[in-house]
């Protein structure tokens, strides 16, 4: 298996695993605001979550839509052991008229989560749906890896969904 190969197996090792997405969104005065959200990934191109629209982070994210993200295991002693995937996109909430295509995309049962209903997530609702379209997807290699280290903790980019 190629290097590519094998850090691309690592991302979707970990999107499948790891339930949360630390959410990094930008402040009106120009600071970052992060927020972990519970996310499920699509096809490793999109990530999902459903948030308050009243939130920090989905008012930030309606005024400037750049999102960027870490997954990763907080259980996992520091070394060569740690992994990571990185990722900045574009976030768009979720409207009504476009539910039913992302519903059945954005709740897989088998990871933990329930699925909500369509009216769960629109009106009056205390939630929205939410997707991050990914544009780069980064793996986390650590500085001691046993075959990629170099020194320093690095990030490679990666297509988790070859």
């Amino acid at each position: 298996m190629s290097t590519d190969a094998a850090l691309a197996a690592v991302a979707r090792e970990v999107l499948d695993r790891v339930r949360y997405l630390v959410l990094g969104t930008v402040d009106p005065d120009g600071r970052p605001r992060t927020s972990p959200v519970y996310a499920v990934p699509s096809g490793y191109r999109d990530l999902y979550w459903v948030s308050d629209p009243a939130s920090h982070h989905s008012r930030n994210l309606r005024r400037d839509d750049r999102a960027a993200g870490v997954v990763f295991d907080s259980t996992v002693p520091p070394g060569p052991e740690q992994q990571a995937v990185y990722v900045t996109g574009r976030a768009q909430e979720i409207g009504p008229e476009d539910l039913a295509a992302h519903l059945p995309r954005a709740f897989r049962p088998e990871r933990g989560g329930r699925a909500f209903a369509a009216e769960e997530l629109t009106g009056t609702a205390d939630l929205r749906l939410w997707r991050l379209a990914v544009h780069t997807w980064e793996v986390h290699v650590s500085a001691s890896h046993p075959a990629l280290g170099t020194g320093s903790d690095r990030r490679v980019r990666v297509d988790p969904g070859e």
